[in-house]
């Protein structure tokens, strides 16, 4: 199928469940996450972020993740995830992503609402849609790193003025989640994310949604998240996949037997996590 956008994707995503968003670095990551959700029959979002398309190129990881989509039967969406500048969003639309997030929260709310709608307008020029953080979630991923003295949570009626204010798709809230792993016991505010739900009209996202116990995913799903996004986790599963691989065969020589041991490490940690996200919360 041609890829959509992230926006059709969570608009019609069936009741109690939320659609899953990995992020990818290369060819192998692209077949292990496209591979499971159609053999589960489940839309997914592939992401790449900044620190990604460094290394692989914007206009690579763009026709892997479209010819992936070609050859399968499910929708796909292709989506920048944490892009910091107008520039880096513009560069992704021009060449064929169907989303993009634009991430301003490092700037007063002021500022981050003015790039956050100079990135929607040139995005929706383009039928593309745009997603956006408000609040700071805390934690690294990739190249992204916020303290936590510097990680703040999302203010409920800031929420409803960011969104009438840019005409974003879908909002990130911060709601206690971090980027990585967890130290320690998860402790997220659910009657805050409630609280947005009730009164913004746009999906929300669940960013940190790696290393997260399946009772808390389940119910940021019955709270009102729609897109949960997991980096750490498939990073750890392929490198994790491929040091199985040569230990068991030190001798190993061949980069397709190495790189496959990875991509199937990635299929079935997507379809793991795809399963959790389609079981209905109730």
């Amino acid at each position: 199928m041609a890829l959509v956008t992230a926006k059709e994707l969570l608009l019609s995503r069936p009741p109690g469940q939320a659609v899953g968003a990995f992020n990818v670095h290369n060819m192998e990551d692209v077949q292990g996450v496209v591979w499971a959700a159609e053999e589960l029959g489940t839309p997914v979002i592939v992401m790449a972020s900044e620190s990604a398309l460094k290394y692989a190129g914007v206009p690579y990881i763009a026709q892997l993740v479209r010819t992936a989509a070609e050859a399968v039967s499910i929708p796909i969406a292709l989506q920048l995830d944490h892009g910091s500048s107008f520039e880096i969003a513009k560069a992704c639309i021009e060449c064929g992503f169907t989303s993009v997030m634009i991430d301003g929260s490092r700037l007063p709310f002021a500022e981050n609402a003015a790039l956050t709608r100079q990135v929607v307008e040139l995005a929706h020029a383009h039928g593309v849609s745009v997603e956006a953080e408000l609040g700071r979630v805390g934690g690294k991923e990739d190249d992204l790193e916020v303290a936590a003295q510097d990680a703040f949570l999302t203010n409920p009626d800031e929420a409803v003025e960011f969104v009438r204010q840019t005409g974003i798709d879908v909002l990130a809230p911060a709601i206690g989640t971090v980027h990585g792993l967890y130290k320690g016991e998860p402790k997220l505010d659910f009657a805050r994310l409630r609280e947005i739900a009730r009164r913004v009209d746009v999906p929300l996202v669940l960013h940190g949604g790696s290393d997260l116990p399946v009772d808390a995913l389940q119910e940021a799903i019955r709270c009102g998240i729609a897109k949960v996004n997991i980096g750490t986790d498939l990073k750890y599963a392929v490198t994790n996949g491929v040091r199985a691989y040569l230990k068991e065969n030190p001798e190993e020589y061949e980069p397709r037997k190495v790189f496959a041991a990875g991509r199937e490490a990635a299929k079935q940690l997507v379809m793991e996590k795809l399963r959790i996200l389609s079981r209905e919360a109730v």
